[in-house]
Formats: C-alpha cells, structure tokens, sequence
C-alpha cells in the first residue's frame, strides 16, 4: 500500500515539468519535428526500415566495410533531413517541399558509394569530376546534418580543420605543411574510408546503433522507473536523502543512455524538485543532477557508446577498456556522494521517512527480471562474444523478459515503435560519428595530431604533469557543446597523442582526454548538463554550473590519478596494488571533498580547507612517500576538526544549561 501511495507524489512531480519541451530547448536532438497524418508515416516507415536493417546485418553478416557504412549514412540523412527543418519557423505539422528535395540529394550522396562502389575501387585515389562533386556535395551535407541535429560547435570545429587542410602552405611556424588539394582531400574524406565512412562511422553501423536500440527498448520497459525507486529505496532515508538517490539514479541511467541532457531530463524532473523540498538550494540541486548525470557517461557498460570506439582506436577488446572505465567510475561517483553527504551534514538536511519510500523486497517482486537484460548483456560480453552478437540477444532478451508480468508487458505496437525511436535516437550519434570522420581524415592528412603535441610538450618543457594540464585544457575546450561520442573521437585524435609521446599507456591516455572531454557537459561557460539542471532547477545557470564542477571535483583528480598509476585501470597490476590505490584514492577524495565542501564534521577554518585540500591532492601521486606525507596532513586535519567539533559541542551544551 505504501508502494501505491508513493507513486502518485512521484508523478505529481514529474508532471509539473514539460519534459519534451525541456529536452527540446537544451537538447539539440530532442528539438525534431512532430509530424502528422502521411509525414509521420513516412518518417515511422523509414526510422523502422533502418532499424531492421541493422538488425538484419547484425543476424545475417554486414555488408563490405564502406558499403555498410554507406547504406548507414543514407538511412540516417533521409531521417535527419526529414526530422530537423531548414529554418525552425518552418510549421512542424508535415514535411516542407525545400527539406524534401534536400533529402533526397542527401540520401543520394551516400548511395552514389553504394551504386558505384566496384567502379570507384577499380579508379581509387584517382577520382573522376562527377566523384569530386558528389563527395564535396555529400561533405557539405554531412555538415549541414550535423547543425541541424547536434549543433554549430561540432561544424565549426569541422570547418576550421577543413581550412587547416586548405591553409597549409600559408600558416607559419610549427603547424605548416604543404597542403592539400580539393580533389585530393574529397577523395580521401569520402571515397576512403579514413574519413567520413571511417572508424567512427564503421562503428555506429555496427556496435553503437544495436546499443542504442537496445536502450530504447529497456526505457521502454519501464527499468529507468525501476532505477530511481532502487535508489530510493537504499538511500531516501539517509541524510539528504534525494540529493544521494540523484547520484545513485543518474549512475544507473547511465548504463543505457548516451546523454548527460537526458539523464538529468530522466531523473532530473523527480529529483531536483524533492532536493528543493527538502532544502537544497536550487543551484546546489541542479547542480547535483548535472554532476552525477554527466558521470552516467563514465559508467561501463555503454559510456555514451565511447567505449566501442576507444576498443577499435586503441586496438583492444571492448569488454577490457569497460573492465578498465568501473573503478574510475565509481570513484567518481564516490567523489560526487562524498560533496553531496557533507553538503547536507553542513545543511542540516534530512532523508525522506520510511512512509515516503518504496521497499525493496515489493520493487524487485514487480519489476526485478527488467534487469535480467542488462545483467545478460554483460555475461554475454565477458563471455566473448562481439558487442554485436550480444546487443542483438540482449534486445531479443529485453522484449521476452518485459512479457514475464503485466505491468510490464509491451504492446506489438510498443515492440515496433521502440524500432522507430531508436533509430531516432541514434541520429545525433551517427551524425557526430560522420563529421569527426572529417576531423580525422584531415589529421591523418596533415599529421596535425603530432604537431599540437610536439608543440604542448614544447611549451610545457617535456615534463609529464605539465603536459596534462595543457592536454586536459585542450580537451575541455573541444570537448564543448559536443555529443560523448564525437567528443571523444575528436579529442583522442587530437589530444591523446600529446601524452601517448611521453610514454603514457595508450588505454589511459584515451581515458585521460575522455574524462576530460566529457566534464565540459558541467564546465562554464559550454556546460549544457549544468544547464539542464538549471533548468528544471530553476537556479542561475552559471552559478549552476559552478556548482556541478565543485561537485565533479574527483573527475579532475582521477585521470591524473591513472595516468601516474595505470593499476588504477588494471594495466599490468595485481590484486594487492588495485586496492592500495583505491584506499588511497578514496582518502584522497574525502580531504578534497571537505574542502571544496568548507565541512567535515564541522565547518572548517581556511587553515583546515588548506589542509585538506593540500593532503587530499598528495594521496593523488601514487607515490609511498606523497602518500605518507598527504595521510599526515589529513589526520592533523582530523583532529583539529575533532577537536572543533568537541568546543562547538560543549558551547552548546553551556548554552543549554544556561
């Protein structure tokens, strides 16, 4: 009964927010066109055929690399074209003429690959007028998709190396280079596959589309509903109750949704409000959704389908970079509960009553076996199979395990739209894949990648550190206003090969500039997953956004952490180290989390937030020696703290007696 009483207060909160229009005013990817009658139609059939397809190729064998990759692109053009109007003004009730005839320009780009596909590797590097023009063609609107669907960041990015390519021969100095010709970078950006029918793009037409689906197919099971009541459910009633269920909720969501946006859309429209209710300023409570949904992108298996990718460019199994990514993630997330717990002691703030939660026992009798997927998916991973094989069984898994009740049993209809919303939601991902293959191919052609690092380690006197700090800057810069997947490949591209020169790993490289390319959704002034939270928050976006990163704060401290000691991503470790540095890690964590927190068990004096920060960030160097000297500093600040709290305890009591 209880359980039934829970409920309706949840939806009552969730209602009070809009959260289409929300998603489609911070969320490029959600702001597409709501068709009716024969346009809709015409969208549904399209977006379903391209889920069928890639399922088919997934059952039955792709295609020949650019040939799969083409038909791929043609798909997601024809919705892209379709779906997100020229001119916003444009009425959303049906397809405009203007966009309809773009379409099918843009599908035709694709399929020219296709069609010819014999004749241009029979003519290769030697392309004919007809194959510039229609590759330049096809570049433009790659470009012009990807401002329609992701935004103007990923196409000036694109644009300014296409003018690099260009520019070469007239640019000074360390970054100079003979140039390329129009009809020699066409050539090697569309009819190669090193550029925009590249890896990136290889990969959505094989791993990440069957993951998205996959996803689609479990938030239309309800699991994301069976998140939040879990976290809930574990940690309502502790102190600042709804502020930890954000963190746990986020974490969770994040294992089946590739967007910092979403997931503060997802769990954010329950959440911020009972923060608020309970207490929490509005930018904290934004600010807490951000932080934690932000690090949803970190947490294996999925990682914003990153993952895929950073197994094809570091040349690894997937199941080893997601068995690399868990204990960075959840130190992260112990950084972001930490800020959150001492936030609340500081506040005062309590948890919710046992008669606001649901029960454990009750959540897992009614929707338990929804996890069955995602708990299959990943045996089926470790257990060797391709992330292919194993994204097409854990969809098939995901619809026989929804018939097993009622309550969670989908419709035909359901089984068939979550085909249609898919395929949608792979769009953005597709899209960004496309245009960092114009990225890619641009530095692969000019050998830009290794000129910005020899210029980085330049400025920062080859030292290790130094260059992080350059690399880590780079990569928050570009990894602004940029989906996780393109975000990555852009800054793997650009910025991993910076420290790889200096004898890093090239596993924690990849993730060094992946943390940090992902942390720009909460860093001012491009923090959209800040803003998102402001936005249901109702706070200072700004302030917001400040806020998150204070939060985040272990996000900043754990690449350093295994870049210095990869055993912190199982490199070459053992048991015994893996669980000095976690120990070590976590210390760390506690003293930098009461500093930037201003409390402990106490509030703290600016000599304590000195030594608390200044121990915390020693433990960071996995050396025996920082750690000893970080661990001495951290007690002293203990006890000072002890011995605070024991004066505020008996002035209070005096006042009591008194």
């Amino acid at each position: 009964m209880k359980e039934q009483q829970h409920r309706p207060d949840q939806e009552n909160i969730t209602e009070s927010i809009d959260v289409e229009e929300f998603m489609a005013k911070y969320d490029r990817e959600s702001d597409y066109a709501r068709y009716s009658s024969y346009s809709k139609w015409i969208v549904v059939i399209i977006a379903i055929s391209f889920s069928l397809f890639q399922l088919y190729t997934a059952a039955f064998g792709v295609l020949d690399a650019h040939l799969q990759r083409a038909v791929h692109l043609s798909f997601a053009m024809a919705l892209v074209y379709l779906l997100y109007p020229l001119r916003k003004s444009w009425a959303r009730g049906r397809i405009h003429p203007v966009d309809a005839v773009i379409t099918l320009i843009a599908v035709g780009m694709p399929l020219y690959v296709v069609i010819f596909y014999k004749d241009l590797v029979m003519r290769a590097a030697l392309p004919t007028p007809v194959d510039t023009v229609v590759g330049a063609i096809g570049i433009f609107l790659v470009l012009e998709a990807a401002r329609r669907v992701v935004g103007w960041p990923i196409v000036i990015v694109a644009s300014i190396f296409l003018a690099y390519a260009f520019a070469g021969p007239y640019i000074p100095g360390d970054f100079a280079h003979r140039g390329v010709s129009l009809k020699m970078l066409v050539s090697h950006l569309y009819y190669t596959t090193e550029g925009v029918f590249g890896i990136p793009l290889g990969v959505s037409a094989t791993f990440i589309f069957l993951f998205i689906l996959f996803g689609a197919y479990l938030e239309k099971s309800g699991l994301g509903r069976l998140f939040i009541d879990l976290a809930n459910a574990v940690a309502g009633r502790a102190a600042g109750g709804p502020a930890k269920v954000a963190v746990i909720s986020s974490g969770l969501m994040g294992t089946i949704s590739g967007s910092s946006v979403a997931n503060v859309a997802g769990t954010g429209s329950f959440t911020i409000p009972m923060m608020k209710k309970l207490g929490y300023r509005p930018e904290f409570a934004g600010a807490v959704e951000a932080a934690a949904s932000t690090g949803g992108q970190l947490m294996p298996p999925i990682m914003g389908a990153a993952a895929f990718l950073m197994a094809e460019f570091v040349g690894i199994p997937y199941i080893s970079v997601a068995k690399a990514a868990v204990i960075p993630a959840l130190l992260y997330f112990t950084g972001v509960m930490l800020c959150v717990h001492l936030e609340a002691k500081k506040s005062g703030l309590r948890g919710l009553s046992a008669d606001e939660l649901p029960k454990i026992v009750p959540i897992l009798k009614d929707k338990g076996h929804l996890m069955v997927p995602l708990i299959a998916i990943i045996y089926l991973l470790v257990s060797g199979y391709t992330p292919m094989r194993a994204a097409l069984w854990a969809i098939l898994l995901t619809v026989v395990a929804a018939t097993l009740r009622a309550s969670t049993r989908m419709s035909i209809k359901d089984i068939i739209m979550s085909l249609e919303s898919g395929a949608r939601s792979a769009l953005g991902v597709i899209i960004a894949c496309a245009t960092a293959g114009i990225i890619i191919g641009v530095v692969t052609k000019t050998g830009l990648g290794l000129k910005l690092g020899s210029v980085l380690i330049g400025l920062a006197g080859g030292k290790l550190l130094l260059t992080m700090v350059f690399t880590m800057i780079t990569s928050i810069i570009l990894g602004m206003g940029v989906p996780t997947t393109a975000n990555y490949v852009i800054t793997s591209t650009i910025a991993a090969p910076t420290i790889i020169q200096l004898g890093v790993p090239i596993l924690a490289a990849h993730m060094f500039v992946f943390y940090f390319g992902i942390i720009a959704d909460i860093t001012p002034p491009v923090a959209l997953a800040a803003f998102a939270g402001s936005g249901i928050a109702k706070s200072d976006p700004l302030k917001t956004g400040v806020q998150s990163s204070k939060l985040a704060i272990a996000a900043f401290i754990i690449p350093y952490i295994f870049v210095l000691s990869p055993a912190l991503l199982m490199i070459d470790t053992t048991v015994a180290q893996v669980l000095i540095i976690i120990a070590t890690s976590i210390t760390g964590m506690i003293g930098v989390a009461a500093a930037v927190s201003n409390y402990f068990i106490a509030p703290t004096s600016w000599l304590e937030r000195l030594l608390f920060l200044a121990g915390g960030l020693m433990m960071i160097d996995p050396n025996h020696l920082t750690d000893l000297i970080g661990f001495a500093i951290l007690v002293s600040a203990f006890v000072i703290q002890f011995m605070r709290k024991r004066s505020l305890s008996a002035q209070h009591q005096e006042g009591i007696n008194c």
